[in-house]
């Protein structure tokens, strides 16, 4: 299957819209932190400034919206080329992510040539139902699993 866009995010939610922090935000908490060796935020910060020059800087994300952003996949290798070593920071110092691939990400408020940026929707956090039911794999008939 194709799919039109790419997100990179982690497990910590952000407070403003409760969706998982994306890449750009990981890694500068890492720095923000002091979690992170001189020469490899020295490294970070070449990535983020190249992005600056290259990406442009979504409206929406400037006014602090409710909203996140996702590659465009049709698109995404040179982004993806400047975003890899932002990734092996990532895996360097034990931060867990995820790239999260959809061709429905949400409403889309911005566009250009590399991204897209959607409205975040308020979460809705339901309880497992009462008739949720558990199996055990040992009494399932074989060849189930």
């Amino acid at each position: 299957m194709d799919y039109k866009y790419m997100r990179i995010q982690g497990r910590e939610l952000a407070s403003n819209t409760m969706y998982a922090k994306g890449v750009f935000s990981m890694v500068w908490k890492l720095i923000n932190e002091d979690k992170m060796e001189e020469e490899d935020a020295d490294l970070y910060r070449e990535i983020d400034k190249w992005f600056a020059e290259n990406l442009p800087f979504p409206e929406p994300c400037m006014k602090k919206e409710k909203v996140v952003c996702f590659f465009k996949t049709e698109n995404a290798v040179e982004m993806m080329k400047m975003m890899r070593p932002a990734l092996w920071l990532l895996e360097k110092y034990n931060h867990p992510y995820y790239l999260v691939y959809t061709n429905t990400p949400g409403e889309i408020v911005y566009e250009d040539k590399y991204q897209v940026v959607v409205k975040v929707e308020d979460m809705i956090i339901e309880e497992i139902p009462e008739d949720f039911t558990t199996y055990d794999p040992d009494t399932l008939p074989p060849g189930t699993m």
